[in-house]
């Protein structure tokens, strides 16, 4: 679990260093408040569409591969946002950065499979808590290197340090982290009825309290990026 913490807060890290210079990125293209704002929303267009893919992708080959990818894509979609030199580069390396965010979503699932129901709370709120960290260290850490004069501020460092820090946390999964999920229940899973994206969330918030949990959790969300 230490393994999958570190993994989690050094990718974090670096997600934290890139977002709050993003509207400054965007502006320093001439993009006005709405383009800035359906750039920082591009990445959960692409988060959205991909997401239950990734989720359903790790269920049939594993935990592991996802985050290997996925973290891959990451350093990939860095390194392209410290080279943009357009706006509308800034919108597709932003999508394609959604589209490979399946680390997170993959990781609670990772916690999920090595944890017994009496302690999964416990190594939830583990891998919650290298979250935030992350959140904490990442702005922080990409304010000092951007550096204080708005007019002349650095990009280009921040977004290569992000990429540094995804490729620390890919090395990590590929050497230190196991596959959680065994091929038995790789198998138990691929043989279960496949249903269509707008079943499963029908199925999910007809459960007691699930539908409830969505909602506050989408409200909060809500607040939170507005």
């Amino acid at each position: 679990m230490l393994t999958l913490f570190l993994i989690v807060f050094i990718d974090l890290v670096g997600f934290g260093i890139v977002i709050p210079l993003l509207p400054f990125y965007g502006e320093f293209f001439q993009a006005g408040p709405m383009l800035v704002t359906l750039m920082m929303a591009s990445y959960s267009l692409g988060q959205f569409i991909a997401a239950p893919l990734w989720g359903r992708l790790s269920d049939r080959i594993g935990r592991r591969p996802v985050l290997i990818v996925s973290l891959f894509g990451a350093v990939i979609s860095y390194i392209c946002l410290g080279f943009a030199t357009t706006l509308w580069m800034l919108f597709l390396v932003r999508i394609f950065g959604g589209l490979m965010a399946g680390n997170i979503a993959t990781a609670f699932a990772y916690i999920a499979d090595i944890t017994t129901p009496e302690n999964r709370a416990k190594g939830m709120g583990v891998v919650g808590a290298a979250f935030g960290l992350g959140f904490i260290a990442g702005p922080v850490i990409g304010g000092v290197l951007a550096g204080s004069d708005p007019l002349n501020a650095d990009y280009q460092t921040p977004a290569f340090v992000a990429a540094g820090l995804s490729a620390l946390a890919l090395i990590m999964t590929i050497v230190r982290l196991k596959e959680s999920l065994s091929p038995e229940l790789r198998a138990q899973l691929a043989a279960k009825p496949k249903q269509s994206r707008i079943t499963q969330c029908k199925e999910a918030v007809s459960r007691p309290g699930i539908g409830l949990l969505v909602m506050i959790s989408f409200l909060a969300t809500f607040v939170f990026a507005g």
